[in-house]
């Protein structure tokens, strides 16, 4: 089962991560919706954080393992929160378990085909060679070659933990992101429809979310509304978290 830090008692939240995350990018976000009514699950995406490591990645392989989550949870009439690959997971979750799910909350990404675009973070992470044993400045020092924009960098550092004494690792399955990385990037299945209410939040500064998307979101979930938070990017939850919570608490409740 994946891992999960719970906090809270009510209506069962998820709040699914995206690319290269953990659980704890969530956790002040969580900590609030916890005090609001909601049994709050933050969870760790497979091949993330300490959540089980496999060969396997697709956005139907993470879709199962949150409904195995679900059945070993006892969880049913849930709400969810998806950031990025979280939310392209949260949709197909959504539209192949309707009868599991009330509300959905989409973060910054839609149901469309997204090309390659980590190839530069993924250069950076390869680069970093942890047979040398490096410190944790020094990791970042090889990520900025690569990765100039410093709220990137501070995200991904904070996948890097101790794995012993002297020996840092990434969380995540770099090895298996690599390979698969035209994975991140499949669109929703045309099939897919989830009737229920949805609530997509875009960044007004991300490229993510195009008015010309709209019409496509509309088509998968009939019921969505689309808002816009101003001045902030593709980690929108994050740099307006104020922001985010109004909007996400107002459309939950």
């Amino acid at each position: 089962m994946l891992y999960s830090k719970i906090e809270g008692t009510g209506k069962p939240l998820l709040i699914l991560h995206g690319f290269l995350g953990m659980l704890d990018n969530w956790k002040t976000l969580g900590m609030q919706f916890a005090t609001e009514g909601f049994q709050v699950h933050m969870l760790d995406m497979r091949n993330h954080g300490r959540s089980i490591q496999s060969e396997e990645f697709s956005y139907e392989i993470l879709s199962h393992d949150i409904y195995e989550y679900c059945q070993g949870k006892n969880l049913n009439n849930i709400d969810i929160i998806g950031h990025s690959m979280g939310g392209k997971t949260a949709m197909l979750f959504a539209a192949t378990y309707p009868e599991m799910v009330d509300k959905l909350i989409i973060a910054d990404i839609g149901p469309k085909f997204y090309p390659q675009h980590h190839q530069s973070i993924l250069a950076g992470l390869n680069a970093v060679d942890f047979s040398t044993k490096p410190s944790r400045s020094e990791v970042e020092g090889i990520l900025s070659e690569y990765i100039t924009d410093f709220g990137t960098r501070q995200f991904l550092m904070k996948s890097l933990y101790w794995q012993e004494p002297g020996q840092l690792a990434f969380r995540f399955n770099l090895s298996v992101f690599t390979r698969k990385m035209d994975e991140i990037g499949v669109a929703l299945p045309e099939t897919a429809v989830f009737q229920r209410p949805a609530l997509f939040i875009r960044g007004g500064n991300s490229d993510y979310i195009l008015d010309s998307d709209f019409e496509n979101i509309k088509k998968h979930f009939p019921n969505a509304k689309i808002e816009t938070i101003p001045n902030v990017g593709h980690w929108l939850h994050a740099e307006n978290p104020k922001m985010f919570h109004e909007m996400a608490i107002s459309f939950l409740k």
